[in-house]
């Protein structure tokens, strides 16, 4: 691999923090990593697998400096070149380049919008290769006062182009980034006043509950998720004992895995849905801005008919009753004039039966009045 592969790619992640002792016991508990001293006085690498992803060193003790933080490092052909690039476009050199021996040259900068980043280009041993899957760095995502003035600056600096924008309503829109046609990071609004603008990075992991339980049981805090987001994807934002911020992402899981109910803490700072760059994956929409902001809850089961209030039962039972009295009611009537009739003829039979008798007893009568 060229010098000139290497523009625009996450080369490096460096924590620099008060306590790297307790940076070292913490993360390898949270995240599939190890440590390993390196030829630096002072200086520890994290290791995922065989793989060199970053490293750990003391944050210097200076007075108003920047609290313990995660430093992206972006490769360059030339950190000189780039730094004067950097600078005419508005940024700030913090740290004037320098060399590493038997590692490259870097230097260190603050964006037009204040976030730090790191320049840095390979010296002449093995090109940095690509991160695993587990323990590698998966996203990117730049919280910013200007989304389209970084979505310039950087792309003028390394040739990232954009990629997709989400609207997020009132906090603004999302913009997905890419490096060689693929999808790198995203850019949005910080979200809030006293939010300083900063890179955030996620870690592959291949169980976020695990990572959020041990986190918290060895010091860190949980700030958000575990969350699902779109695509599949499970992401948890956090802060290490030290306050140092990151982020964790898990592949979608499978349809036939149960997803578990996790509460969403409150967040100081937004968090987003990371789409990895390594591996192809489902579309994952941004969601740094969104988790910030109360989540829309979700469809409600269908709820078991509730029970009827008496009037209702009452109304169609009344109803029925009343059908019933007005079906008698006409049998009644119906069986009336039968009756009636039968009545009726009886008296008929009756009196023609009287009158059939009294014709017999006639002639006896007449007979009897003769003799006497």
């Amino acid at each position: 691999m060229s010098t000139a592969d290497v523009r625009g790619r996450f080369i490096w992640h460096e924590l620099l923090t008060t306590d790297t002792a307790g940076a070292a016991a913490f993360y390898p508990r949270v995240v599939p990593w190890r440590t390993q001293p390196s030829s630096m006085p002072g200086y520890t690498l994290w290791m995922a697998g065989q793989t060199q992803i970053g490293g750990l060193t003391a944050l210097p003790q200076e007075a108003g400096g920047p609290p313990p933080h995660w430093l992206i490092y972006v490769g360059t052909p030339s950190v000189d070149a780039s730094c004067l690039q950097a600078q005419s476009l508005g940024a700030r050199v913090l740290k004037a380049p320098a060399d590493i021996p038997n590692v490259g040259r870097f230097a260190v900068l603050s964006d037009p919008q204040g976030a730090t980043f790191a320049l840095f280009t390979p010296g002449s041993g093995p090109p940095p290769g690509p991160e695993p899957l587990q323990g590698g760095f998966s996203w990117h995502e730049l919280a910013t006062t200007d989304v389209a003035g970084a979505a310039r600056f950087y792309g003028e600096l390394f040739g990232w182009r954009k990629g997709r924008a989400h609207d997020m309503g009132a906090m603004g829109t999302y913009q997905i980034f890419e490096h060689a046609g693929n999808q790198a990071g995203g850019m949005c609004n910080v979200q809030g006043p006293s939010i300083p603008p900063s890179w955030l990075s996620y870690v592959h992991v291949a169980d976020s509950n695990r990572a959020v339980t041990a986190a918290k049981a060895t010091g860190g805090r949980l700030m958000h998720g575990p969350i699902e987001v779109p695509g599949g994807s499970w992401i948890a934002l956090m802060m290490d004992p030290q306050g140092g911020a990151f982020a964790v992402q898990e592949a979608p899981r499978p349809a036939t895995q149960p997803r578990p109910a996790t509460a969403a803490s409150a967040a100081p700072r937004p968090a987003t849905a990371p789409k990895p760059a390594l591996a192809p994956q489902p579309t994952a929409a941004p969601m740094r801005a969104a988790s910030a902001a109360p989540q829309p809850a979700a469809a409600p089961m269908k709820a078991a008919p509730a029970a009827l209030p008496p009037a209702a039962v009452r109304k169609p039972a009344k109803k029925a009753a009343k059908k019933k009295a007005v079906k008698k009611a006409r049998k009644k009537v119906a069986r009336k004039p039968r009756a009636a009739k039968r009545k009726s003829g009886g008296r008929k039979v009756a009196r023609k039966s009287a009158r059939r008798s009294a014709r017999r007893a006639a002639p006896k009568k007449r007979a009897r009045s003769r003799r006497g």
